[in-house]
């Protein structure tokens, strides 16, 4: 199997996808490990030393039939091309606008700087474009999902800036800039960051238009799941109780990636959802692919972080390695990772089968990005 390249940035793209021998994609059984599909307490991690771990030889992708497959050929090959550029550039603008007045400078001026510092250093604005997709894919509108797409936003930065903390990972380096700490001191990031955390919340209650309170609610409910000790730090928790163990299995690194990766972008995908009308199947639908391409993204990154240099990350380059953690390259080396980074791809557009393939190109495009993005 060829190494992971940059996509044609069409959804056409996803019409030739191969498998492990390099033929088009058949209609083998696919099931994921069982962490994607279920919710697992933290004891999971730490306990039968003696469980064997997955064989990433057996798994499929979720049964489909050959007459479905069949249809979706179609639906493909007469998809019109997809122009994702311009798509991430317009969107990465309207959120960047967006972002810039949700956080204006004001006393405490310290903290507000601090704030804007890391919340507005750049980045893809994969979250927010994930939230804004998914609701413009149910009927939604832009300006509906805008607020909770900015919410992923903040706590997504404030994430990054407790991530780099010294008591965490202590890194120097964030988005090609000196981290939020070395900039502020490490008392303001701290703040700063729980400022952005609770401002999130604040955002979707007061800036969400157009939608039924009942369903705002839902929203923050979800949110908050899945940042809380069920999601995001969850994942960082285990992550930090990890450190050390001489072995640490696939369940175990899955539980951690799913939890404090995927959960936001879980979060991203199913908050647009919600705000653009989904019913619970299309919510449902849209959850599993969103934890695919979670699980998709910490792949790469593991990938990236051993194949790049820092510049071209523009943050600090095997940090893993020399913290001796487990990653998907250390478990599967880097050619089982770039396969298994495939059947997530493949495996999360087939949740988008029998929505408007149209309004699916973006999601479709989106997951092409993140399976073959080099930074």
């Amino acid at each position: 199997m060829s190494a992971l390249v940059n996509p044609i940035t069409t959804w056409s793209r996803t019409s030739s996808v191969k498998d492990v021998n390099g033929s088009r994609f058949r209609s083998t059984p696919f099931i994921l490990p069982h962490p994607l599909h279920s919710n697992l307490p933290v004891s999971f991690c730490f306990s039968d030393p003696t469980r064997k771990p997955v064989s990433f030889s057996s798994l499929t992708v979720s049964a489909v039939l050959v007459k479905e497959q069949k249809e979706e050929s179609k639906i493909i090959e007469k998809a019109p091309t997809f122009d994702f550029k311009n798509y991430m550039l317009g969107k990465a603008s309207s959120v960047n606008k967006a972002l810039e007045e949700a956080i204006l400078l004001r006393e405490p001026l310290k903290i507000h700087e601090s704030m804007r510092y890391s919340l507005l250093a750049g980045g893809k604005r994969v979250r927010p474009m994930l939230c804004i997709a998914a609701c413009e894919l149910v009927g939604g509108q832009e300006s509906t999902a805008m607020p909770a797409a900015c919410a992923v936003e903040m706590i997504h930065t404030m994430s990054l800036m407790h991530d780099d903390l010294p008591c965490m990972d202590n890194d120097d380096l964030r988005r090609g800039k000196p981290t939020n700490h070395k900039m502020f001191g490490e008392d303001v990031a701290v703040l700063a960051g729980d400022a952005l955390l609770a401002f999130s919340f604040e955002h979707v209650a007061t800036a969400t238009k157009g939608v039924s309170s009942a369903r705002i609610v839902r929203v923050i409910g979800e949110l908050a799941k899945c940042i809380g000790s069920e999601g995001l730090v969850a994942g960082q928790v285990v992550d930090i109780c990890s450190e050390g163990l001489s072995e640490v299995g696939l369940d175990h690194l899955e539980f951690i990636h799913l939890h404090k990766t995927a959960a936001l972008l879980e979060a991203s995908v199913v908050l647009g959802a919600i705000l653009g009308g989904a019913n619970d199947e299309e919510v449902e639908r849209l959850r599993k692919f969103a934890r695919c391409i979670g699980l998709l993204f910490q792949v790469v990154d593991d990938i990236l972080d051993v194949t790049k240099s820092s510049q071209e990350l523009g943050k600090t380059a095997g940090k893993d390695l020399v913290a001796d953690k487990t990653t998907y390259p250390k478990l599967l080396g880097i050619d089982k990772s770039r396969e298994l980074a495939e059947r997530l791809n493949t495996e999360a557009q087939e949740q988008l089968v029998g929505f408007d393939p149209i309004k699916a190109a973006p999601l479709i495009a989106l997951a092409n990005y993140i399976a073959y993005r080099d930074n």
